[in-house]
């Protein structure tokens, strides 16, 4: 009880030597913002798995999944190796909260994203590989390349699709989007982690 006491107050995790820790939730414009440490920021419509996405990138469990989907307004930043940030975005598109909400995530986004305070290294979107690009997808993949966000594609649970499901999915994606890179992917898995990982910690000066 004493170490998990411990670990909860500390609320830091390692990975592979690397430092991981829950910085800061924000709901506006904030001094973590501008602190000129580089920032990762994760993406995608809720359900999608993102928070299993960065946790299993983080070999931790620091972003948390809820139980109500769209209930997360804030936009949480952890701190990696104390050189950058993963920057973990509200979950859009869930059809069940009341539309206010869901206005209210929308325009929270869209200020992370043209805000013009913070320009992400690169911004990571998440998607379900059985499902596929939605609306909701389309219409954040134009904004990002509206403001020249760098962009990487993660069709997550691809565990989920047989060989050929998986081949025809991904394909889909290419079709449409050529000019963004698609990695197939799996949190639970752990199935491309830590290829990604690797890219991303680069992204923040971690060798």
């Amino acid at each position: 009880m004493k170490k998990l006491q411990k670990e909860k107050k500390n609320n830091f995790h390692h990975t592979h030597d690397i430092r991981a820790v829950f910085a800061r939730g924000i709901r506006g414009s904030d001094p973590i913002i501008h602190d000129k440490k580089p920032q990762v920021a994760f993406v995608g419509r809720s359900n999608v798995g993102k928070s299993s996405t960065i946790n299993a990138l983080l070999h931790a469990k620091l972003a948390r999944t809820s139980a109500t989907p769209g209930k997360t307004q804030e936009i949480n930043f952890f701190e990696v190796g104390g050189k950058g940030y993963f920057v973990d975005l509200p979950g859009y598109g869930y059809a069940k909260i009341p539309a206010d909400a869901r206005e209210k995530i929308r325009k929270h986004i869209l200020w992370y994203l043209s805000g013009g305070e913070v320009k992400p290294k690169l911004l990571v979107l998440i998607i379900d590989a059985r499902i596929g690009v939605t609306d909701h997808d389309r219409d954040l993949i134009h904004v990002a390349r509206a403001e020249g966000h760098p962009m990487l594609l993660l069709a997550n649970k691809i565990d989920k699709l047989t060989k050929n499901e998986r081949t025809k999915a991904l394909a889909h994606i290419l079709q449409e989007f050529p000019d963004i890179s698609c990695v197939p992917f799996s949190a639970t898995k752990k199935e491309n982690v830590s290829a990604v990982r690797a890219q991303l910690f680069a992204l923040l000066g971690i060798k």
